[in-house]
């Protein structure tokens, strides 16, 4: 965790291209959190071409360890997915796996910090079943889904190429989002240092 600074804000999904809708609803939610004085980390696109997570191996690839540094870092986490056949995709999800590399931390895997869940899909009903497997996956990493999730129609016009949210409604719902995950980490930079160990013990 960072302490008093400024919060660092990790975004992990999208797709394997760089100019998906998930990388760009990421990237407004990004740009959102360093206008309000967070840093900010992106995963997306090529960064996420990472071996198929393997439990017996202990080595992680120069991406893999660049994500997960910055995951245990990270004072908020937001997770991007298209919905392919009713769930996350398994790119993000190979990503995933390899967070199993924070299990021995203090603040293991997820623990403490809110992540906000956004879900893109070619209709409204595979959306939702995205976004729900993505709060779910979340849960059992022990973080905090924000109570505001996105879903993201991509059959509707919604960036421009070069990334810009031209849908007002989608705009003001990853920027309430994004608000809700800086709320959750500067309250938790405000707690005392030992609250978490307080909870472990209670």
């Amino acid at each position: 965790m960072t302490g008093t600074a400024s919060p660092l804000i990790v975004a992990v999904g999208g797709t394997l291209r760089e100019n998906s809708s998930g990388a760009a609803a990421l990237r407004v939610c990004l740009a959102y959190a360093a206008k309000r004085g967070a840093r900010t980390l992106l995963f997306t696109g090529d960064d996420l071409r990472m071996p198929l997570y393997e439990p017996q191996s202990l080595v992680l690839t120069e991406p893999c360890e660049r994500m997960i540094a910055a995951l245990r870092k990270a004072d908020g986490i937001i997770l991007a997915s298209p919905g392919y056949h009713g769930s996350i995709s398994g790119t993000l999800k190979n990503a995933l796996d390899y967070t199993e590399a924070l299990r021995d931390d203090p603040a293991f895997y997820f623990d403490g910090r809110a992540v906000g869940c956004i879900a893109s899909a070619a209709g409204w009903q595979a959306s939702a079943a995205t976004l729900s497997a993505l709060r779910s996956i979340v849960h059992a990493l022990r973080g905090w889904p924000t109570p505001i999730g996105v879903m993201l129609n991509s059959s509707d016009p919604l960036f421009t190429p070069a990334g810009e949210c031209v849908s007002p409604a989608t705009a003001a719902t990853l920027a309430a989002m994004t608000q809700q995950i800086l709320d959750f980490a500067w309250r938790r930079q405000a707690a005392p240092p030992n609250m978490a160990q307080q909870r472990l013990e209670a």
